[in-house]
C-alpha cells in the first residue's frame, strides 16, 4: 500500500523534478556553479569552484532519470510516514538539514581527496537527504517491517538502514563504489540522527525543545 502524498514531501518532488528539467535547458556550464565542487584551487582555476549555496542546491540536481526517480520514490515512501508524524515545518526542516550537513561531509571529503593530488570530484543529488530520512524513519518506527532490496525478506527498518549505513561506511572507507557520494550518504545520517537527539534532549544535547507534534485537524464550524 503506498502512502498518501504529504503537502512537503509533494514540494520537495515537484522542486527536484522541476530542477532536473531545468537541466535540459540550461547551458550545462551555467549550472556547474550550482552542483558541489571541492575546495581546490584547480577547481578554482577550471572555473567551477566551491561556493556556499552549493551546499542546499546541489542536494535538488540530479545526473540521470533513474538517479532522480530512486532518491524521489524514497522521500515519498519514508518522508510522508515522518511528516504525518512531525507536520510540515519540522519534516521541512529536518529534510534540509539532512541535505546540507550531507554536503557539507562530502565537500571535507572531496576537498581533502583535491588536496592530495587526487581527482577533482562534483557531487549532485538528493541521496544525503534521503539517507537522512530513512534513519529518521528508523528512530521513529523502529519495529515496522520492511522489504529488504532486492531479496524478498522483511526485517525491523532499524536493521534495515543499520546495513544500508554499514555498506555506506564500507564502501566509502574501501572506495570499491567509485563514482557514489558514499560519505553524502553517512552525512546525511549522522545529520539525522544529530537533530532527531536534539528534538529528544538526549546526548549529545542536554535539553532540546519540544519533540515535533502531528499537525492539529482543522476544526469543524457548524453553520445552522
Amino acid at each position: 500500500m503506498f502512502p498518501r502524498l504529504t503537502p512537503a514531501v509533494q514540494a520537495l518532488l515537484i522542486a527536484n523534478v522541476a530542477v532536473f528539467l531545468l537541466q535540459f535547458f540550461i547551458a550545462d556550464q551555467a549550472l556547474e556553479y550550482f552542483k558541489l565542487w571541492p575546495v581546490s584551487a584547480l577547481a578554482s582555476s577550471a572555473g567551477a569552484g566551491f561556493q556556499p549555496w552549493q551546499l542546499l542546491t546541489a542536494g535538488f540536481m540530479h545526473d540521470g532519470v533513474m538517479h532522480l526517480a530512486f532518491n524521489m520514490l524514497a522521500i515519498w515512501m519514508f518522508g510522508s510516514a515522518l511528516e504525518e508524524r512531525w507536520g510540515y515545518r519540522h519534516f521541512m526542516t529536518f529534510f534540509l538539514i539532512c541535505v546540507v550537513g550531507s554536503n557539507l561531509c562530502q565537500l571535507l571529503v572531496s576537498s581533502a581527496i583535491a588536496a592530495w593530488d587526487g581527482p577533482i570530484i562534483r557531487t549532485v543529488g538528493a541521496s544525503g537527504g534521503v539517507y537522512g530520512v530513512l534513519l529518521g524513519f528508523a528512530m521513529v518506527y523502529p519495529d515496522r517491517r520492511m522489504v529488504l532490496f532486492p531479496f524478498p525478506a522483511e526485517i525491523p527498518a532499524r536493521t534495515l538502514v543499520t546495513i544500508y549505513g554499514a555498506i555506506a561506511l564500507f564502501y566509502g572507507i574501501t572506495g570499491t563504489d567509485a563514482g557514489v557520494a558514499h560519505f553524502a550518504h553517512l552525512g546525511g545520517m549522522l545529520f539525522g540522527w544529530l537533530v532527531i537527539r536534539y528534538w529528544r534532549g538526549q546526548p549529545p544535547f542536554r535539553k532540546g525543545p519540544r519533540k515535533p507534534k502531528p499537525p492539529k485537524p482543522p476544526k469543524l464550524r457548524v453553520v445552522k
